[in-house]
Protein backbone atom coordinates (compact mmCIF):
# COMPACT_ATOMS: atom_id res chain seq x y z
CA UNK A 1 0.00 0.00 0.00
CA UNK A 2 1.39 3.36 -1.00
CA UNK A 3 -0.05 5.92 1.41
CA UNK A 4 1.57 8.82 -0.45
CA UNK A 5 -0.95 8.39 -3.28
CA UNK A 6 -4.07 7.71 -1.21
CA UNK A 7 -7.08 9.89 -2.04
CA UNK A 8 -10.62 10.14 -0.66
CA UNK A 9 -12.21 8.28 -3.59
CA UNK A 10 -9.34 5.93 -4.56
CA UNK A 11 -7.90 4.16 -1.52
CA UNK A 12 -4.25 3.12 -1.62
CA UNK A 13 -5.32 -0.54 -1.53
CA UNK A 14 -6.78 -0.14 -5.02
CA UNK A 15 -3.27 -0.02 -6.43
CA UNK A 16 -1.98 -3.14 -4.69
CA UNK A 17 -4.79 -5.28 -3.30
CA UNK A 18 -2.94 -5.36 0.04
CA UNK A 19 -4.89 -4.38 3.14
CA UNK A 20 -3.66 -3.48 6.60
CA UNK A 21 -5.42 -3.42 9.94
CA UNK A 22 -8.40 -5.43 11.16
CA UNK A 23 -10.11 -7.92 8.86
CA UNK A 24 -13.16 -6.46 7.14
CA UNK A 25 -16.34 -7.89 5.66
CA UNK A 26 -15.87 -8.59 1.94
CA UNK A 27 -12.18 -9.46 2.29
CA UNK A 28 -10.82 -12.93 1.63
CA UNK A 29 -9.10 -14.86 4.42
CA UNK A 30 -7.02 -18.03 4.44
CA UNK A 31 -7.44 -20.61 7.20
CA UNK A 32 -4.66 -23.19 7.70
CA UNK A 33 -4.94 -26.19 10.01
CA UNK A 34 -2.17 -28.04 11.86
CA UNK A 35 -1.58 -30.36 8.88
CA UNK A 36 -1.19 -27.50 6.42
CA UNK A 37 -4.60 -27.87 4.78
CA UNK A 38 -5.79 -24.49 3.53
CA UNK A 39 -9.19 -22.90 2.98
CA UNK A 40 -9.83 -19.53 1.31
CA UNK A 41 -13.17 -17.75 1.57
CA UNK A 42 -14.79 -14.32 1.64
CA UNK A 43 -15.83 -12.84 4.96
CA UNK A 44 -19.57 -12.20 5.22
CA UNK A 45 -21.15 -11.06 8.48
CA UNK A 46 -23.43 -13.69 9.98
CA UNK A 47 -22.11 -16.60 7.91
CA UNK A 48 -20.26 -19.75 8.97
CA UNK A 49 -17.32 -21.57 7.40
CA UNK A 50 -17.74 -25.36 7.47
CA UNK A 51 -15.15 -28.13 7.16
CA UNK A 52 -14.67 -31.67 8.45
CA UNK A 53 -13.33 -30.04 11.62
CA UNK A 54 -16.61 -28.26 12.36
CA UNK A 55 -17.50 -24.64 11.75
CA UNK A 56 -16.05 -21.17 12.35
CA UNK A 57 -18.16 -18.04 12.70
CA UNK A 58 -17.19 -15.27 10.25
CA UNK A 59 -18.09 -12.75 12.96
CA UNK A 60 -15.30 -14.23 15.13
CA UNK A 61 -12.79 -13.19 12.44
CA UNK A 62 -14.11 -9.79 11.35
CA UNK A 63 -12.50 -6.92 13.25
CA UNK A 64 -9.37 -8.80 14.36
CA UNK A 65 -5.82 -8.25 13.13
CA UNK A 66 -4.64 -11.11 10.91
CA UNK A 67 -2.11 -13.62 12.22
CA UNK A 68 -4.20 -15.20 14.97
CA UNK A 69 -5.59 -18.66 15.70
CA UNK A 70 -9.27 -19.44 15.91
CA UNK A 71 -10.93 -22.55 17.31
CA UNK A 72 -13.53 -24.45 15.30
CA UNK A 73 -16.63 -25.92 16.91
CA UNK A 74 -14.86 -29.30 17.36
CA UNK A 75 -11.87 -27.77 19.17
CA UNK A 76 -9.49 -27.81 16.18
CA UNK A 77 -7.42 -24.70 15.59
CA UNK A 78 -6.89 -22.68 12.41
CA UNK A 79 -4.31 -20.00 11.68
CA UNK A 80 -5.92 -16.94 10.06
CA UNK A 81 -4.23 -14.62 7.55
CA UNK A 82 -5.18 -12.64 4.50
CA UNK A 83 -4.00 -14.69 1.49
CA UNK A 84 -0.87 -13.56 -0.33
CA UNK A 85 -1.22 -12.88 -4.05
CA UNK A 86 0.44 -16.22 -4.84
CA UNK A 87 -2.11 -17.96 -2.60
CA UNK A 88 -5.09 -16.03 -3.94
CA UNK A 89 -4.50 -16.79 -7.62
CA UNK A 90 -4.23 -20.57 -7.23
CA UNK A 91 -7.52 -20.76 -5.33
CA UNK A 92 -9.65 -18.14 -7.11
CA UNK A 93 -12.51 -19.13 -9.46
CA UNK A 94 -11.26 -20.14 -12.90
CA UNK A 95 -12.55 -19.70 -16.41
CA UNK A 96 -9.26 -20.80 -17.95
CA UNK A 97 -6.05 -22.25 -16.54
CA UNK A 98 -4.12 -19.77 -14.40
CA UNK A 99 -0.54 -18.62 -14.84
CA UNK A 100 1.21 -20.15 -11.82
CA UNK A 101 3.04 -17.83 -9.40
CA UNK A 102 6.44 -19.27 -10.36
CA UNK A 103 5.85 -18.20 -13.98
CA UNK A 104 4.23 -14.87 -13.12
CA UNK A 105 7.24 -14.00 -10.98
CA UNK A 106 9.65 -14.77 -13.82
CA UNK A 107 7.57 -12.78 -16.29
CA UNK A 108 7.58 -9.74 -14.00
CA UNK A 109 11.34 -10.05 -13.38
CA UNK A 110 12.74 -11.20 -16.73
CA UNK A 111 10.39 -9.17 -18.91
CA UNK A 112 11.35 -6.27 -16.59
CA UNK A 113 7.85 -5.02 -15.78
CA UNK A 114 8.55 -1.71 -14.00
CA UNK A 115 6.47 0.94 -12.18
CA UNK A 116 4.97 3.30 -14.73
CA UNK A 117 5.29 0.84 -17.64
CA UNK A 118 2.78 0.62 -20.45
CA UNK A 119 2.04 -3.09 -20.74
CA UNK A 120 -0.21 -5.01 -23.13
CA UNK A 121 -1.44 -8.50 -22.26
CA UNK A 122 -3.09 -10.87 -24.74
CA UNK A 123 -5.09 -13.73 -23.25
CA UNK A 124 -6.33 -12.64 -19.83
CA UNK A 125 -7.53 -16.13 -18.85
CA UNK A 126 -8.74 -16.04 -15.23
CA UNK A 127 -6.77 -12.89 -14.36
CA UNK A 128 -3.90 -14.45 -12.39
CA UNK A 129 -1.08 -12.86 -14.39
CA UNK A 130 -3.11 -9.67 -14.69
CA UNK A 131 -2.97 -9.24 -10.90
CA UNK A 132 0.84 -9.51 -10.88
CA UNK A 133 1.20 -7.12 -13.82
CA UNK A 134 -1.05 -4.54 -12.17
CA UNK A 135 1.02 -4.73 -9.00
CA UNK A 136 4.22 -4.28 -11.02
CA UNK A 137 3.14 -1.27 -13.14
CA UNK A 138 1.99 0.59 -10.03
CA UNK A 139 -0.37 3.59 -9.82
CA UNK A 140 1.28 5.45 -12.73
CA UNK A 141 1.50 2.58 -15.22
CA UNK A 142 -1.12 1.21 -17.58
CA UNK A 143 -2.12 -2.38 -18.36
CA UNK A 144 -4.28 -3.11 -21.40
CA UNK A 145 -5.56 -6.69 -21.60
CA UNK A 146 -7.16 -8.29 -24.65
CA UNK A 147 -9.33 -11.40 -24.40
CA UNK A 148 -11.14 -13.13 -27.26
CA UNK A 149 -13.66 -15.00 -25.11
CA UNK A 150 -16.25 -13.04 -23.16
CA UNK A 151 -16.75 -15.74 -20.51
CA UNK A 152 -13.03 -15.63 -19.64
CA UNK A 153 -13.09 -11.83 -19.50
CA UNK A 154 -16.03 -11.93 -17.06
CA UNK A 155 -14.22 -14.32 -14.71
CA UNK A 156 -11.01 -12.27 -14.86
CA UNK A 157 -12.90 -9.04 -14.18
CA UNK A 158 -14.47 -10.53 -11.04
CA UNK A 159 -11.19 -12.02 -9.76
CA UNK A 160 -9.20 -8.84 -10.26
CA UNK A 161 -11.97 -6.80 -8.66
CA UNK A 162 -12.02 -9.19 -5.69
CA UNK A 163 -8.28 -8.76 -5.09
CA UNK A 164 -8.10 -5.00 -5.55
CA UNK A 165 -11.50 -4.15 -4.07
CA UNK A 166 -12.60 -2.42 -7.28
CA UNK A 167 -11.75 -2.24 -10.97
CA UNK A 168 -8.17 -0.85 -10.90
CA UNK A 169 -7.95 2.57 -12.56
CA UNK A 170 -4.75 1.46 -14.30
CA UNK A 171 -6.42 -1.50 -16.07
CA UNK A 172 -8.31 -1.66 -19.35
CA UNK A 173 -9.90 -5.00 -20.35
CA UNK A 174 -10.92 -5.23 -23.99
CA UNK A 175 -12.80 -7.96 -25.86
CA UNK A 176 -11.07 -8.66 -29.14
CA UNK A 177 -8.02 -9.96 -30.95
CA UNK A 178 -4.69 -8.29 -30.18
CA UNK A 179 -3.55 -8.90 -33.76
CA UNK A 180 -6.36 -6.63 -34.99
CA UNK A 181 -6.75 -4.25 -32.06
CA UNK A 182 -3.14 -3.08 -31.69
CA UNK A 183 -2.85 -1.64 -35.23
CA UNK A 184 -6.41 -0.29 -35.20
CA UNK A 185 -5.98 1.60 -31.94
CA UNK A 186 -2.38 2.67 -32.49
CA UNK A 187 -1.32 1.47 -29.03
CA UNK A 188 2.36 1.69 -28.07
CA UNK A 189 3.84 -0.40 -25.29
CA UNK A 190 7.00 -0.98 -23.28
CA UNK A 191 6.18 -4.66 -22.73
CA UNK A 192 3.80 -7.10 -24.44
CA UNK A 193 2.85 -10.44 -22.85
CA UNK A 194 1.30 -13.14 -25.04
CA UNK A 195 -0.60 -15.97 -23.34
CA UNK A 196 -2.41 -17.51 -26.30
CA UNK A 197 -2.51 -20.53 -28.60
CA UNK A 198 -0.82 -18.92 -31.61
CA UNK A 199 1.43 -16.02 -30.50
CA UNK A 200 3.37 -16.15 -33.78
CA UNK A 201 0.33 -14.68 -35.55
CA UNK A 202 0.81 -11.44 -33.58
CA UNK A 203 4.53 -10.85 -34.22
CA UNK A 204 4.03 -8.12 -36.85
CA UNK A 205 1.50 -6.26 -34.70
CA UNK A 206 3.75 -6.61 -31.65
CA UNK A 207 6.74 -5.26 -33.56
CA UNK A 208 4.80 -2.17 -34.63
CA UNK A 209 3.49 -1.51 -31.10
CA UNK A 210 6.68 -2.03 -29.07
CA UNK A 211 8.99 0.86 -28.39
CA UNK A 212 12.62 0.17 -29.39
CA UNK A 213 14.17 -1.76 -26.53
CA UNK A 214 10.77 -3.09 -25.47
CA UNK A 215 10.25 -6.73 -24.52
CA UNK A 216 7.85 -9.32 -25.87
CA UNK A 217 7.24 -12.35 -23.67
CA UNK A 218 5.37 -15.49 -24.69
CA UNK A 219 3.78 -17.90 -22.21
CA UNK A 220 3.58 -21.10 -24.24
CA UNK A 221 2.24 -24.56 -23.44
CA UNK A 222 3.90 -26.96 -25.90
CA UNK A 223 7.24 -27.49 -27.64
CA UNK A 224 5.74 -27.14 -31.12
CA UNK A 225 4.15 -23.80 -30.25
CA UNK A 226 7.41 -22.63 -28.66
CA UNK A 227 9.37 -23.62 -31.77
CA UNK A 228 7.13 -21.76 -34.16
CA UNK A 229 7.04 -18.63 -32.01
CA UNK A 230 10.84 -18.56 -31.72
CA UNK A 231 11.33 -19.14 -35.45
CA UNK A 232 8.79 -16.44 -36.34
CA UNK A 233 10.59 -13.91 -34.14
CA UNK A 234 13.87 -14.83 -35.86
CA UNK A 235 12.36 -14.62 -39.32
CA UNK A 236 10.90 -11.18 -38.61
CA UNK A 237 14.40 -9.77 -38.15
CA UNK A 238 13.37 -6.92 -35.86
CA UNK A 239 14.03 -8.68 -32.56
CA UNK A 240 17.04 -9.91 -30.63
CA UNK A 241 17.72 -13.65 -30.48
CA UNK A 242 14.77 -15.16 -28.56
CA UNK A 243 15.48 -16.75 -25.20
CA UNK A 244 13.39 -19.81 -24.24
CA UNK A 245 13.27 -21.62 -20.89
CA UNK A 246 11.08 -23.28 -18.27
CA UNK A 247 11.33 -23.45 -14.49
CA UNK A 248 10.74 -26.31 -12.07
CA UNK A 249 10.06 -25.76 -8.36
CA UNK A 250 10.77 -28.38 -5.68
CA UNK A 251 10.07 -27.83 -2.00
CA UNK A 252 12.10 -29.32 0.85
CA UNK A 253 11.10 -31.14 4.01
CA UNK A 254 13.10 -29.77 6.95
CA UNK A 255 12.41 -31.31 10.35
CA UNK A 256 15.26 -32.07 12.74
CA UNK A 257 17.69 -34.43 11.00
CA UNK A 258 15.11 -35.28 8.33
CA UNK A 259 16.21 -32.83 5.64
CA UNK A 260 15.29 -34.03 2.19
CA UNK A 261 13.51 -32.96 -1.00
CA UNK A 262 9.73 -32.91 -0.78
CA UNK A 263 7.73 -35.70 -2.40
CA UNK A 264 5.87 -33.23 -4.63
CA UNK A 265 7.06 -30.53 -6.97
CA UNK A 266 5.69 -28.10 -9.52
CA UNK A 267 7.10 -29.40 -12.78
CA UNK A 268 6.31 -28.18 -16.28
CA UNK A 269 3.60 -25.55 -16.44
CA UNK A 270 4.64 -23.62 -19.55
CA UNK A 271 7.59 -22.38 -21.58
CA UNK A 272 8.61 -18.72 -21.48
CA UNK A 273 10.13 -16.93 -24.49
CA UNK A 274 11.45 -13.36 -24.46
CA UNK A 275 12.99 -11.09 -27.09
CA UNK A 276 13.70 -7.35 -27.34
CA UNK A 277 12.58 -5.00 -30.09
CA UNK A 278 15.34 -3.49 -32.20
CA UNK A 279 15.22 0.05 -33.55
CA UNK A 280 13.36 0.34 -36.89
CA UNK A 281 15.52 -0.76 -39.79
CA UNK A 282 18.12 -2.45 -37.59
CA UNK A 283 18.97 -6.13 -37.74
CA UNK A 284 20.64 -8.38 -35.15
CA UNK A 285 24.23 -9.57 -35.76
CA UNK A 286 24.38 -12.49 -38.15
CA UNK A 287 24.55 -15.82 -36.36
CA UNK A 288 27.71 -17.79 -37.03
CA UNK A 289 26.35 -21.02 -35.58
CA UNK A 290 24.66 -23.06 -38.26
CA UNK A 291 21.55 -25.15 -37.64
CA UNK A 292 21.85 -28.92 -37.74
CA UNK A 293 21.80 -30.38 -41.29
CA UNK A 294 18.21 -30.83 -42.43
CA UNK A 295 16.78 -28.90 -39.50
CA UNK A 296 14.56 -26.83 -41.78
CA UNK A 297 14.41 -29.04 -44.87
CA UNK A 298 16.38 -29.08 -48.10
CA UNK A 299 14.99 -25.73 -49.29
CA UNK A 300 16.19 -23.80 -46.23
CA UNK A 301 17.64 -20.38 -47.16
CA UNK A 302 17.33 -18.57 -43.84
CA UNK A 303 15.29 -18.38 -40.66
CA UNK A 304 11.62 -19.21 -41.15
CA UNK A 305 8.80 -20.66 -39.03
CA UNK A 306 8.53 -24.41 -38.91
CA UNK A 307 5.38 -26.00 -40.33
CA UNK A 308 3.03 -26.76 -37.45
CA UNK A 309 -0.77 -26.47 -37.08
CA UNK A 310 -2.52 -23.12 -37.43
CA UNK A 311 -4.38 -21.36 -34.63
CA UNK A 312 -7.67 -22.76 -35.92
CA UNK A 313 -6.29 -26.33 -35.82
CA UNK A 314 -5.00 -25.82 -32.27
CA UNK A 315 -8.32 -24.36 -31.12
CA UNK A 316 -10.26 -27.24 -32.65
CA UNK A 317 -7.97 -29.75 -30.92
CA UNK A 318 -8.39 -27.95 -27.58
CA UNK A 319 -12.20 -27.98 -27.88
CA UNK A 320 -12.11 -31.68 -28.76
CA UNK A 321 -10.03 -32.43 -25.65
CA UNK A 322 -12.45 -30.40 -23.50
Amino acid sequence: MNEAHETDDVPAEAFSGVHRGPLREGEWVRLTDAKGRRHNFELVAGKRFFSNKGHVEHDDLIGRDEGFTVMASTGSEYLVFRPLLSEFVVSMPRGAAVVYPKDAAQIVALADIFPGARVVEAGVGSGALTCSLLRAVGPYGQLTSFERREEFADVARKNVGQLFGQHPPTWSLELGDLQEQLPARGLRADRIILDMLAPWECVDAVADALYPGGVVCGYIATTTQMSRFVETLRAHGGFTEPQAWESLVRDWHVEGLAVRPGHKMIGHTAFLVTARRLAPGERPPRKTRRPAPGAYGLDYTGPRPVDIPSYEDLLAAEQTND
